[in-house]
């Protein structure tokens, strides 16, 4: 009932939209909307750091709100890396966590976000947190190799997620429901350092719900020196899990802790967990 009360809302916004849409005053009216959208900011406290994300939809104020309890490992892995260290933070959404790092650690951020629709509002938190001098956006995805190929997106809702670059499969190995795709030049974390001359990573943080172990593959010399690593890996893609530990423990690398971001047992994410390894 839910669902088809959405879509009925939805069906009549679409309907006014469009009507409001064929006069001058009806789209500046819409226009106006749209950048009050984009202005409406949250502040967050976090172990003493004040954040400000812009939420201009019910997702990220969602992201907003639960910034301290969806995945407390993920802050905890951050507060215990030292201040001015190099992160590389890999699918880095709407840049909650790479703006943490930044005013917490001091950290040098290298944020990789290819979306089109997170790009924005990644920029935003950059600028809203006042880190520009720290956080260096990336506007590529990472693979295994220098390629110019299709980002492949479930949805294209601003701080939207879900997307894989290159392949047709998801965060769980099965096909992607896609909704919206373009082509873009995708690159290998070596080909990252070695081409576009960013540091060397410390420290790593990946969510690209999917071609983990694609990345791994591909920046085998990055691995080496790199001191810990936090991914996000589904158990339940069999490929991604056992070629992602195979790669990380080459490197050198040992699983630390291993932790569900989701609780519920009914979750399609119910297999999907963040890994965190360090160098002995």
């Amino acid at each position: 009932m839910k669902k088809i009360i959405k879509s009925g809302l939805k069906l009549l916004l679409n309907k006014l939209v469009s009507i409001i849409g064929k006069t001058s005053i009806g789209r500046y009216l819409y226009h106006q909307v749209i950048l009050n959208q984009m202005e409406q900011t949250q502040k967050i406290e976090h172990n003493g750091i004040s954040l400000f994300f812009t939420i201009p939809n019910a997702l990220n104020r969602f992201r907003a709100d639960t910034f301290s309890t969806k995945e407390p490992e993920t802050l905890e892995w951050i507060d215990n890396m030292p201040n001015d260290s190099v992160i590389w933070d890999i699918g880095a959404n709407v840049g909650l966590y790479s703006c943490y790092a930044a005013k917490r650690k001091k950290c040098k951020v290298f944020s990789f976000e290819p979306s089109v629709f997170n790009l924005e509002l990644l920029a935003r938190n950059v600028f809203l947190n006042s880190v520009v001098d720290l956080i260096t956006i990336v506007p590529l995805p990472l693979s295994d190799s220098l390629s110019i190929n299709s980002l492949n997106m479930t949805t294209t809702e601003w701080g939207g997620a879900l997307s894989t670059f290159g392949k047709s499969y998801g965060h769980d190995g099965k096909i992607l429901d896609k909704k919206f795709e373009f082509s873009t030049m995708g690159l290998s974390m070596e080909d990252a350092h070695m081409l576009l001359n960013i540091p060397k990573p410390e420290y790593i943080k990946m969510d690209v719900d999917g071609i983990e172990h694609l990345i791994l593959g591909g920046g085998k010399d990055i691995l080496k020196c790199v001191k810990s690593i936090l991914v996000e890996i589904n158990d339940d893609f069999k490929l991604q899990a056992k070629d992602s530990e195979r790669y990380l423990k080459e490197a050198g690398l040992t699983l630390k802790e291993k932790r569900r971001w989701v609780e519920s047992e009914s979750s399609p994410f119910e297999g999907t967990y963040n890994q965190i390894w360090y160098r002995n």
